[in-house]
């Protein structure tokens, strides 16, 4: 995949979308605002949790926009590697929490 590309078509998608519903859209910039600039994580931090629910959730659109932000952030291929292994363990993590979940449940029906 040629990322840059993927940028730029994300963009066109976005200004076309912006176009058609105007009010949601600035309600979502809004609130995309709101959320990076208070609170006590710093705005890369969010960022990196962008990047990972983007890669959870399997969204070349939005990996493209957050680490394109990232690079800009002067995050280090250290520093991302490392928050995708972070992503990589939470994508397992949730499936074997909900698992012991069932088990537990069919324990108590069958039981």
């Amino acid at each position: 995949m040629d990322w840059t590309d993927k940028l730029d078509t994300t963009r066109d998608q976005l200004r076309a979308l912006n176009r058609a519903i105007p009010e949601t859209a600035r309600a979502f910039g809004g609130l995309g605002k709101t959320v990076k600039e208070g609170g006590p994580l710093d705005f890369k931090t969010k960022e990196f949790v962008a990047l990972g629910i983007a890669v959870a959730t399997k969204c070349d659109a939005c990996i493209a926009l957050h680490v394109e932000t990232l690079v800009k952030c002067g995050a280090s291929r250290e520093e991302v590697a490392d928050a995708l292994g972070m992503t990589i363990q939470m994508g397992g993590g949730p499936s074997m929490m909900y698992a012991a979940k069932a088990l537990e449940c069919f324990d108590q029906l069958s039981g």
